[in-house]
Formats: structure tokens, sequence, C-alpha cells
């Protein structure tokens, strides 16, 4: 085989290498992207992605290497190049479509495991196909590359080299620079478009396959201009605002009666704000005793915190209802905040810092009457806000007499359930725990008191010497559902909190108990004015 000249120049075969380890990289970042507000960003999903990369670049590793001992010739290596490329820049266009096909087909034929099996299947459909072609690069370039056995290692080495280095450069870029300026859509073109140029100029130096080549670059054309964009709810076309950051996938919806923000999903609430009433309605409503409760001192102003301040409803509620007090909010997300100020009229006098909540409380010696613990999002539950070392430290940030409310966001009774498990991890840290669940929601409150006393008593009392309000009304009606909870041996700690596997149950219980009401409601309206409905 005669070797084109572009090739016995050993750097353009780097080049190559070190830009399909870059486009890997970023593909799989944006894999989880894409996938996230269909099945959330958790343990498990970012297992399904890796898992199914390995299976791909193993497969692309085995097929690579015996291509180019049967058929050298290069050409073969840059069509495959070539194929990665343009089926890249249509995942923009398709992605969105093909996760809902497949979820749509499942919801009809599976029983268990729905978003596990979804997650999987449509990685398998999206993404292992152009990573196996991908995963043919480094086999067949040392093929291409050695000259003798003499520099055989060396020579594999500088490949393995380049290829790591553009996969370091492609898990920072996307992450740090592309997905929070442009989003998830350009990212996958902007990597799609380096791998068709570096086929483009391997086939313009050797002269071959141009009708592959232009074929190529129209689609690529095409898929810029018509799946450049970054709407994932894209049957939705009354949103205020959509976008990413470097965390999450944003989305507000304007409703005449609320404002609305989304963090990682097409369908449910982040943070809301009221337009025309004083409460929302939903579980920041129930958290407000938790500053009643911790009421000791009329002459000093409670000191409440907020760890997962969102949009910063239950904090602008405690100012409403509690205008004495001081109050502050963490917040990872800077983008929510900066959202928070812009559309959910969150005054600047309540300050947000912008950092983890376990480790804001690690680097402050401040105590507080009340602590909010709103950070868990579904079954995206960060396990070291979930763990008996967590809840300690929460502990002892707290005043004698203090409070804190976590926000349960699912529902899931019964033995080895999440919130069993979450509410014995607390009371093995509290000696004083109840919870409540919210109406008509899947919320349930829990309250955790420094102190051996009976938190539904206290309630009690202190809500019947408050002035008539909605806020009072609400609570009266709250106290009679309050239940004590007793530790038992459900733990969570920092080295075991599978968090992930039993929010995963707890959604497949949720799901299973509504299939029957959107199979329904599918059979008579479709897919497409089904999820209109649900929004």
């Amino acid at each position: 085989m005669n070797t084109p000249s572009i090739l016995k120049n050993k750097y353009y075969l780097y080049i190559t290498e070190f830009f399909a380890g870059m486009a890997v990289m970023a593909v799989e970042l944006g894999a989880n992207r894409l996938l996230a507000p269909y099945f959330s960003s958790s343990q498990i999903v970012w297992t399904i992605i890796i898992g199914t990369i390995m299976i791909a670049m193993a497969i692309g590793n085995y097929w690579g290497g015996r291509s180019a001992d049967a058929h050298p010739n290069p050409d073969r290596l840059y069509i495959r190049i070539l194929v990665a490329a343009v089926w890249i820049a249509a995942i923009p266009l398709l992605g969105k479509y093909i996760i809902l096909a497949i979820s749509g087909l499942l919801i009809f034929s599976i029983s268990t495991q729905l978003l596990t099996i979804a997650a999987f299947l449509t990685c398998m459909a999206i993404f292992v196909f152009p990573l196996v072609l991908l995963g043919t690069v480094t086999p067949s370039l040392a093929k291409y590359a050695l000259d003798s056995m003499n520099n055989a290692g060396r020579t594999v080495g500088m490949l393995g080299a380049y290829n790591t280095i553009g996969s370091i450069i492609g898990t920072f870029l996307p992450t740090f620079l592309t997905i929070p300026t442009v989003g998830t859509a350009i990212t996958f073109l902007i990597f799609s478009g380096i791998l068709l140029m570096i086929s483009l100029i391997y086939f313009l130096n050797v002269h071959t396959k141009k009708k592959a080549v232009t074929a190529a670059t129209i689609f690529f054309i095409f898929c810029s201009f018509f799946g450049n964009s970054d709407s994932f709810a894209f049957w939705d076309k009354d949103l205020l605002y959509e976008g990413e950051s470097v965390y999450n996938y944003l989305q507000v919806r304007d409703r005449d009666d609320s404002r609305i923000l989304s963090t990682n999903v097409l369908f449910g609430v982040q943070s809301i704000i009221k337009k025309n009433s004083e409460l929302t309605g939903m579980y920041y409503d129930y958290a407000l005793a938790a500053p009643v409760m911790a009421q000791v001192q009329k002459d000093r102003p409670l000191h409440i915190l907020v760890l997962g301040m969102g949009t910063g409803t239950f904090a602008k509620q405690c100012q409403k209802y509690f205008p004495q007090a001081s109050i502050e909010g963490v917040e990872i997300d800077q983008k929510i905040t900066d959202l928070a100020r812009q559309h959910f009229e969150l005054p600047m006098s309540i300050p947000v810092t912008t950092y983890d909540g376990r480790a804001f409380l690690q680097s402050i010696d401040k105590k507080y009457d009340v602590i909010m613990v709103d950070a868990y999002q579904d079954i995206t539950i960060p396990f070291y806000m979930s763990s008996q070392e967590f809840f300690t430290l929460v502990h002892n940030h707290l005043t004698a007499n203090g409070i804190m409310v976590v926000n349960m966001n699912i529902h899931s009774d019964g033995n080895n359930s999440i919130n069993e498990y979450l509410s014995d991890t607390i009371a093995s840290v509290f000696p004083s725990v109840c919870t409540v669940d919210v109406p008509n929601m899947t919320n349930r409150e829990l309250f955790a008191g420094c102190q051996q006393t009976s938190l539904s008593d206290s309630l009690q009392t202190k809500t019947a010497a408050m002035k008539q309000s909605p806020l009072k009304m609400l609570l009266k009606s709250m106290i009679p559902q309050i239940r004590p909870h007793y530790a038992e041996n459900h733990i969570f700690t920092d080295d075991k909190a599978p968090v992930e596997l039993l929010g995963m149950a707890a959604m497949d219980h949720l799901v299973q108990n509504n299939l029957s009401t959107y199979k329904r409601l599918i059979h008579q309206q479709g897919i497409m004015n089904s999820l209109k409905m649900l929004y």
C-alpha cells in the first residue's frame, strides 16, 4: 500500500488521535446533559453513560485493529471518522425525538426499572455507534504510524499521549466553556465539525471519496441550521427562559398565576413564585413551621440559613412572615441565583453564597436558629448531604433550640425506602424528629429539633399565640397531620449511602402508580399532545 503523503508526517496522525480523544470525552459529557432533563443526572445515569461508552470503545478497538490488518488503506479510517462526525452532528437534531420515542415505547412494555432501561437503551441507540467508530482510531493509526518494531513503543506511546491529552481538554472544554456559554447542541456541533475537518483535510489531500465528503459537508451544514437549538422542551414555545449552566439544564415558565423554575427535568417544579397569593400551596408553606418552632425570644431576630436556595421562595416567605429575621442562602449554581434576581423577585437584601452546602458549613463557625436543607431533586440526591456526618454538621451549626427542616421530594414509605433511611439517619443525630406530608404532592417535610421536646406540641403552642393570617390557618390544619419519627437502624453514612438506587426504586414505584393514567392519556391524545397537556 502506498502511504498518502499527508500520513508520512506522523504529526497528522497525532493530530487525528488528539482530536478523536477530545471528541470522545466531549460526546460523553454532552450525553449527560442531553439525558439529564429526561432521566436526571444521577450517578446511575452517569454509570450508564460511562458503561455504554466503554462498551463502544472496546468494540471499536477490536474492530479497528482487525480492520487495519485486513484492510490497511487509511481511507477506511477517515471514512469512519467522517461518518462519526455526521452522526454526532445529527444528535442535537434527532436525539430528543429518539429519547421520547424509546421512553414512549417502554411505557407500554416495561413494568419495573423503566428509567434505568430507558436511559440505557437511549445511550445505546444514540451514542454507541459513533463512539465505536472513534474507537477504531487508535489501533488503525498505530498500524500506519509504525515504521519498524525498533520504535514501536515510542510511537504507540506518543499516540496514547496525544489521545489522553485530547481527552483531558475534551473533558474541561465542554464543562467549563462550551456547554455553559453556547449550550449542549452547539457543543455537539463544534466537536462534530472538528472531526469533519480532520477527514476533509485528509480526503482533499488524497483526492478520493469526493461524493461522500460533499454529502457529509452538506448534512453537517443542514444540522447546524436546524439542530442548533438548545430547547429540550421543543413542543413548548412559551418558555420565559431555557438554558444551561455548569451544573444544570434550566427552564423558567411563566403562567397566569405563577412563575416556575425547573432544573434537569422537563416537567416538575424546583422553585415557584405565586403572583396572586400569599402562600404558594406547596412545601415551602409547610416548611414555614420551622421558624415558628424555633422562636424563643421576641427581642432576638431569628437567623435562618437555606441550603439549596434555588430562586429563594422559602427565603422570601420567611422575610414576609418573620420580617425581623436575618436570612441568607447557599446555592451552588450562580446561574440559578441570577435567574432568581431577574425573574423571581429575590431581593438583594437576602445574600446568597455560591458554594456547595456542606462545604459552606465546614467553612464557617456561625450558628443559626433554622437551617433549611432543600438540596434534593427527585432521585438526584447528593449522598454527602444525606449522611449521618452531614446532619451532625448541621446540628453543630444550630442554636440550642434550633430547628432543621428537610424537604424530601419523594413519597416512599415502607421498609428500606429512601425516606425511611433519611428519617432514621436524621433521628440518629437529632433528639426530636417529626414529618408531615404535603397534600397533593410528593413532598414530605421533616423537622428535627436540638431539644428532646415534642415539636408538634411546640408548634401548636406558638401557633396559638400568632396573629390571624393565612400562615396561622395553614399551620393549624397541618398540626394534626404531624407524625413523630423514632430512630431505627437504616443509616446513611459518608461511606455507604446508596441514595441513587433507593431513589430510582421510589421513582419506579411512582411511575407505576401513575402509569395507567399516562397510558390512557397517550392512547387518547398521542405523545405530542400529551406532552403539551402535561407541562
